[in-house]
């Protein structure tokens, strides 16, 4: 991973925490619920979070596995993640810090492997990815949850303009598409996949990430220009907001 977008990363989100902690999108939704079901028999599990963030994929999975290992490139976002499991009583949670393609941890150490609006920030999919399957055990599972491109070139380059915009440390949203190609390709087979759909509340959506006015007034200025069909895909509404296209799977 590069410095400079190391750097970036760390400098759009270690402010952002508290920001994300009290997030709605963050701290709830559908994924968290479907989570809870796909961890329902792993009692025994040790557990890690990739891009832990404020921590809520973490917290929903403590009460259901034995330890989580919440990790994140942020320091800020771990000390809200540390103060968070206090206060909740959540005493099998511990905080490590660093990069998704570089897991300071032992080959074949946990069970179970989960990431949660992180992997679009991921500055090397493919050694991310590698470096998942080598700390997961045989048989170990890995599950993500993210915001994903519709796939379709005018709607995928649409998106992807206005996230850098907001946030100029994002690499990527992958398609359904391309995630089982390079999940495949780094020896993980798919055993489930949930594609569903995500209200985004502008307002918040920039407010979250500081996102400079003249930014926002950009984003504004594409969003009255796009075509009738990125308009209906994405349900552009008046103030801004509009919906988005998510993944969940679970590979192993």
């Amino acid at each position: 991973m590069s410095n400079h977008h190391e750097a970036l990363v760390k400098a759009q989100f270690g402010g952002q925490a508290a920001a994300y902690l009290q997030s709605n999108v963050h701290a709830q939704g559908a994924d968290l619920r479907r989570l809870a079901e796909w961890l329902a028999n792993a009692g025994d599990a040790n557990l890690l979070d990739v891009g832990c963030g404020a921590g809520h994929a973490s917290f929903t999975a403590a009460p259901l596995v034995a330890q989580v290992t919440a990790y994140d490139l942020s320091d800020g976002m771990l000390a809200v993640v540390a103060e968070e499991a206090e206060t909740r009583g959540l005493h099998n949670i511990v905080c490590a810090q660093g990069p998704a393609e570089a897991l300071p941890f032992a080959d074949r150490h946990f069970d179970i492997v989960i990431s949660r609006y992180s992997a679009h920030h991921w500055h090397d999919m493919q050694a991310a990815l590698m470096e998942i399957r080598r700390v997961l055990k045989p048989g170990g599972r890995f599950i993500m949850m993210d915001i994903a491109s519709p796939g379709k070139a005018i709607l995928d380059i649409w998106l992807q303009t206005i996230e850098m915009l907001r946030d100029p440390s994002h690499i990527r949203n992958y398609s359904q598409g391309e995630w089982l190609a390079m999940v495949n390709s780094r020896g993980l087979m798919v055993e489930k996949l949930v594609g569903d759909t995500l209200r985004l509340e502008f307002s918040s959506w920039v407010a979250r990430m500081k996102t400079p006015d003249n930014i926002v007034e950009a984003i504004r200025y594409l969003q009255s220009r796009v075509s009738q069909e990125v308009h209906a895909h994405f349900a552009i509404e008046d103030d801004g907001s509009f919906t988005t296209d998510t993944i969940m799977f679970e590979a192993r």
